[in-house]
C-alpha cells in the first residue's frame, strides 16, 4: 500500500512550479500503478495552451472557475467544482482560470514527476524521475 499527505509531498521534488500553475504528483509511474495522480493549482488569470500528445488526461475541478476551449473547433467549456473533463481524444486545448482553481488530474501513460509542458504545451513522454 501506498499512502501520501498532500502537505507533505509539496515538501519535495514531487512539487513544480512554473509560470501559470503548480502542481504536485502524488502518484507518479515508479509507484507502478498504471496512471499518475496530481492535485494541481491554476493560478487566476492564467491562460495555458496545452496539448498531451503522448498521454490522456482527466481533470476534476475541486475549487475555483474558468474554463476550457478546445482548439479545433473553438468551443468553450465552464469549469467550476464538480466539473470533470478528459482529453481523450489528445485534444489541443487552451485552459483559462477567472479565479484560482485546484485540480485532481489523473494521466496515463503515468508521468515521471518533473515533466513541465514545451512550447507546443506538450508533456514529453519520458521524463526523470522524482527520487523520494
Amino acid at each position: 500500500m501506498i499512502v501520501r499527505n498532500l502537505r507533505n509531498a509539496e515538501q519535495t521534488g514531487r512539487r513544480i512550479v512554473t509560470p501559470g500553475w503548480e502542481s504536485t504528483r502524488l502518484l507518479l509511474k515508479n509507484d507502478n500503478a498504471g496512471f499518475s495522480f496530481h492535485i494541481t493549482t491554476i493560478y487566476r488569470g492564467a491562460k495555458l495552451p496545452m496539448h498531451y500528445q503522448n498521454h490522456i488526461e482527466s481533470v476534476y475541478c475541486v475549487s475555483g472557475y474558468g474554463e476550457v476551449e478546445t482548439v479545433a473547433d473553438g468551443k468553450t467549456y465552464p469549469i467550476a467544482p464538480g466539473t470533470v473533463y478528459l482529453l481523450d481524444q489528445h485534444d489541443k486545448h487552451i485552459l483559462r482560470a477567472e479565479t484560482e482553481m485546484v485540480m485532481a488530474c489523473v494521466f496515463n501513460p503515468p508521468l515521471n514527476g518533473t515533466e513541465v509542458h514545451d512550447a507546443d504545451g506538450v508533456y514529453p513522454l519520458e521524463a526523470e524521475a522524482v527520487v523520494d
